[in-house]
């Protein structure tokens, strides 16, 4: 496990260096804010963020980064999540789920399990999706959801985000469940929202769960009242996820001697012609990041390709 310097705030009872990642079941009624916030008074430490923000209503997967994992946060950014949730039909709400206000009368639902899925899958691949009005999205330096609080009109561009998969689980004649595997920055809430319209009857997002973002699953992960209870041990029993374990995808670099020194020293470097990683033998050119690790095994930076074989640390662990 990497070590933090001696000078992060630890509280009594817990472990300065402690750096990884919690994988954390978010419950209902909580900000990721609110979460982090818990976290770092129960384990008495500073340097704790997250990889993907849940809205308040939804439940599910967030890792929590903690020490020197939060500085993973820029190769996490457009990770693939996924999620299952329901589709309330009928009407539409203002924040496009269960916590608004209802955007008009209900409508009637006429819609047959074979139109619904046919509608749905007009909404895979890449498409351009409206964030929320009531989202974090800032609006000339104001949160779009304070303006929307104040009547005031959300005008936000959409962006491009892709939907590898979207599936109907059940559909009762006016709950839909569906499981939905995406790109970072898609809004569940947003395709709940274009979904309604596009069959004509309105609708929200009553429910939603996440289950994994990017390697992290739900399978893993722990309640927030286990972090609580694992604070008096100093974090020891809590089952962190290492740095070397992050980015599992990521092909690895063994340096030594001279080559780690530079590696340290945040120069860049140049692989060794034919070099090749991993039993479908990727060269270079077919990388994008790199992990470096030293003769023990310690990840010791990140590394991203700028040209041909040439590499540039991008993150370095000191």
């Amino acid at each position: 496990m990497a070590e933090l310097p001696s000078t992060a705030h630890a509280g009594p009872g817990t472990t300065p260096g402690l750096s990884g990642v919690l994988v954390l079941d978010k419950p209902a009624g909580m900000t990721s804010h609110d979460v982090v916030a818990r976290a770092r008074r129960a384990l008495g430490i500073q340097q704790i963020g997250h990889f993907g923000t849940l809205d308040p209503f939804a439940t599910g997967v967030l890792p929590l980064s903690i020490g020197k994992a939060t500085r993973f946060t820029q190769f996490y950014l457009k990770s693939r999540k996924t999620y299952e949730g329901t589709l309330r039909l009928g009407f539409a709400t203002d924040t496009y789920d269960a916590t608004g206000r209802p955007a008009g009368e209900s409508a009637g639902v006429k819609i047959e399990r074979p139109q619904l899925e046919t509608a749905m899958h007009q909404f895979t691949g890449r498409l351009m999706q409206a964030p929320p009005p009531f989202s974090a999205k800032r609006i000339g330096g104001t949160r779009a959801y304070e303006l929307a609080r104040q009547n005031k009109p959300v005008e936000l561009k959409p962006v491009e985000v892709e939907i590898y998969a979207l599936e109907l689980l059940d559909f009762d004649g006016e709950r839909a469940r569906f499981a939905v595997e995406c790109s970072g920055g898609t809004y569940v809430r947003s395709l709940a929202h274009d979904i309604g319209k596009a069959i004509g009857c309105g609708a929200h997002l009553e429910g939603l769960r996440r289950m994994a973002v990017a390697e992290f699953r739900l399978d893993g992960a722990i309640q927030l009242e286990r972090i609580e209870q694992g604070a008096p041990q100093g974090g020891g029993d809590l089952p962190l996820v290492p740095l070397e374990a992050l980015l599992p995808d990521c092909p690895e670099l063994v340096v030594r001697g001279g080559e780690e020194k530079r590696v340290r020293h945040g120069q860049k470097f140049e692989l060794a012609q034919g070099t090749r990683f991993g039993a479908g033998g990727l060269g270079a050119q077919g990388i994008q990041l790199l992990k470096i690790v030293n003769g023990e095994r310690r990840l010791i930076a990140v590394a991203r390709r700028i040209s041909g074989s040439i590499f540039h640390p991008d993150l370095v662990l000191v």
